[in-house]
Formats: C-alpha cells, sequence, structure tokens
C-alpha cells in the first residue's frame, strides 16, 4: 500500500553529516508546502513515556462524568484541564464533535513575566501520575517540535534558530482526545469534522485506532495510517499565514469507524506547537511575490489563537 504522506527521519538533521541535514530540510520543507502533512521517524520521544500517557489517559476517561467534571475550568476557554462531551465543534459547523478531552499547558515558574498569562495545570487526583506524565511528555514534544522549525526555519532561508526564542516558553498544547464507543446513529456529527490547526506545527503520537484523513490538492480524502514509532506532524494556520500560503495547513478530519467497530473508543494524543502571544505573524517578505501576493493583515499570534477559540466554540 504506498503511504498518503512523506516519511522522513529526524536523525538525519540532528545527528547526520552536512548533506543528510540539508536532504532532510528539503524533504521536509517539500512536504509541508506540497501536502503539509509528514511522518517522522527517530523523533526522540520515547516509546515508554507515550504508552505511560495512553494509559494514565484511558484511565482518567474511564472516571465517571461527574469526577471528569470537576476538572472543567470555567474560565479558561478550554485551555486547561477538561472539556466535555460535543463542547468543541469545527469553525464552519454547529455540531459539536463526538469527542471529549484534557488540555495541558505551558508551566512558567515563580516570578516569570509569563507567569500571569499562564493559568496552572490541574492536578487530577484520582490519576496521581496523569499530569506528571503529560508534562514530562509536553517536554519531549517540544523538543522535537523546535527540531523540526530548525530545519523548516533553513528550509525558509532565515536562520536556523529563526523559532527558537519565539517557541521558549510558548503557548503550546499537549492534549489527551478520547472519542467513547458510538452507541446510537449520529445525527450529523463525526468524531471530528474537517478543520485546520490553529498554531505553528502539530505533532501527533499514533492513536489507538484508525479515523485520520487529510484532503489532498484534488480534493480526495486520503486515509492516514502511521507506523508503528512514526509521529505525524503538519503544518498550523499560524505557520500557513506567517509563510504567506507558501507552507500549507492542510484540512484534516477524524471520520467515524464502520458500524462494527463503533464500540471501539479511540484515544489520540496530538502536541499544539504554539509560539508566545507576541510573536508577530506578520508574512515574511520572502514568502510574498508577484505570483502570491500579500494574503493576510498583520496579528500577533495571541490575537489570532483568541479569534479561533471564539469560532470554534471554545471562548465566549
Amino acid at each position: 500500500m504506498s503511504r498518503a504522506i512523506p516519511l522522513v527521519d529526524l536523525k538525519k538533521f540532528t545527528t547526520g553529516s552536512a548533506d543528510d541535514k540539508k536532504a532532510f530540510v528539503d524533504e521536509l520543507g517539500h512536504a509541508f508546502q506540497e501536502c503539509g502533512f509528514v511522518g517522522v521517524v527517530n523523533h526522540g520521544i520515547s516509546k515508554d513515556l507515550v504508552d505511560r500517557f495512553y494509559a494514565e489517559s484511558k484511565a482518567f476517561f474511564s472516571l465517571p462524568t461527574e469526577v471528569k467534571s470537576k476538572y472543567e475550568g470555567k474560565n479558561l476557554a478550554g485551555q486547561r484541564g477538561y472539556t466535555s462531551f460535543g463542547k468543541e465543534h469545527a469553525k464552519q459547523s454547529n455540531v459539536g464533535d463526538l469527542k471529549e478531552f484534557f488540555q495541558i499547558g505551558q508551566e512558567a515558574p515563580d516570578g516569570h513575566p509569563l507567569k500571569p498569562e499562564y493559568p496552572d495545570n490541574m492536578h487530577v487526583n484520582e490519576i496521581p501520575k496523569f499530569d506528571k506524565t503529560g508534562v514530562e511528555l509536553y517536554k519531549a514534544f517540544e523538543s522535537s517540535g523546535a527540531k523540526l522549525l530548525q530545519a523548516i526555519a533553513l528550509y525558509l532561508k532565515l536562520p536556523e534558530n529563526y523559532f527558537d526564542e519565539k517557541i521558549d516558553m510558548g503557548n503550546s498544547i499537549l492534549r489527551a482526545i478520547h472519542y467513547p464507543p458510538i452507541t446510537q446513529e449520529p445525527k450529523s456529527a463525526i468524531r471530528a469534522e474537517q478543520h485546520e490547526d490553529i498554531n505553528l506545527i502539530t505533532l501527533l503520537v499514533g492513536a489507538s485506532s484508525g479515523g485520520l484523513q487529510i484532503l489532498d490538492m484534488e480534493n480526495k480524502w486520503l486515509d492516514i495510517v502511521p507506523g508503528e514509532d512514526e509521529i505525524v506532524v503538519n503544518v498550523g494556520d499560524m505557520l500557513q499565514r506567517l509563510t504567506n500560503n507558501y507552507l500549507k495547513s492542510t484540512t484534516h478530519r477524524v471520520v467515524n469507524p464502520p458500524r462494527e467497530e463503533w464500540h471501539r473508543p479511540r484515544l489520540s494524543i496530538p502536541f499544539f506547537l504554539h509560539p508566545k502571544s507576541d510573536m508577530d505573524l506578520t508574512c515574511l517578505p520572502g514568502t510574498v511575490t508577484k505570483e502570491r501576493p500579500l494574503a493576510y493583515e498583520p496579528i500577533t499570534a495571541g490575537e489570532y489563537l483568541n479569534e479561533r477559540l471564539r469560532e470554534i466554540g471554545l471562548k465566549k
């Protein structure tokens, strides 16, 4: 079976020769330019850590609804803790997705200038290691994501460290998503309606069952089936905006399984890599050309995030 998205090896960039590194930059850049999605192996995120967080997430979502609801922060726009089933929807839809989720965010130490901007993470008393393991996985994703952005910076003919300072203590989110078994004919919703991600890039560790699809250039839906130790990485709208549509934020969705598999829940763990809120998303001058005129007004990452959280129903 042929792959729907290219596969790249991050080790070529981190420990390879100068030629390997250049080849990786080109492979990743072309993939992001042409389909917006890529599979990554040797990404540096330990399988043991992923497995532990999966097990603890599964335990959390198995708790009774009234227990989970204790962790739903009322004024946090879903940015920390639990968000109940059906609350989030795609920006073009008013029907809630068939999912619930839990979010872990950046932790700023006391006295740090960004401390007031980042709410504390929720500690789940019933599953003592859940949030600690989540923070550990968050850091691993941050580290791999930073290396991928260094390669993207080189592809865009920017200094390799262009993104480093912008994402250091950035507003990234680790999300554990649970799609419960489907017990009756859904009215019209699917597990996650077609959408694009808000952030710079998203890193996703293999879901517990299939369903992820991307929309290709010919408007056909393709199934994404990652290999055993592969993460799937895609461009988000902030990076598309920064590059004036040079890199593509591809539409994707999670479809419902065939009826005979309705009883199977699905667990998935994406990491939405965000910069700090003050990052300027004004289109990079090198990406504005006669063939690709300026497509976006200047905006900061924080302003853009707020706008989008309102569109998807998480912020009032």
